[in-house]
């Protein structure tokens, strides 16, 4: 497995990727492939020349980051990539004030697992026509 620096992919590899997990963003891989290059902060893994994750933030450049996108192939998971990702971005971000990250309820254990911790005092809030 290889992580990669890049921001780079093609319509074909994202839509792949995001609709293994089921995501609806895989439905516009054309968007993806803009989305991704316009993303601060992105690092993929590898198996050989198969994009099989990545995880993508936004940040204000000195204290904030914002950890968007982590995903990764239902076959590939619980190998450690994943953990592997997320610590890539916490050395990424390591003089940053603060790494947010909104997890989807089934996903909190593995993100606390990493370090993150629940607010007590929030909740994410969005407006979106994705169904994912």
């Amino acid at each position: 497995m290889q992580i990669k620096d890049i921001h780079d992919f093609t319509a074909a590899e994202l839509e792949d990727l995001f609709l293994s997990v089921e995501w609806s963003s895989g439905h516009f891989p054309d968007k993806l492939v803009v989305a991704m290059r316009n993303f601060k902060t992105v690092y993929s893994a590898w198996d050989g020349d198969k994009l099989v994750g990545m995880i993508c933030a936004m940040d204000d450049g000195v204290m904030n980051a914002y950890v968007h996108y982590l995903l990764l192939r239902p076959e590939y998971q619980g190998k450690g990539i994943g953990k592997q990702l997320v610590e890539k971005m916490k050395e990424h971000y390591s003089d940053y004030l603060r790494i947010v990250v909104v997890a989807y309820n089934k996903e909190v254990g593995f993100y606390q697992n990493c370090g993150f911790t629940p607010a007590d005092d929030a909740t994410p809030m969005f407006i979106t026509s994705l169904w994912t």
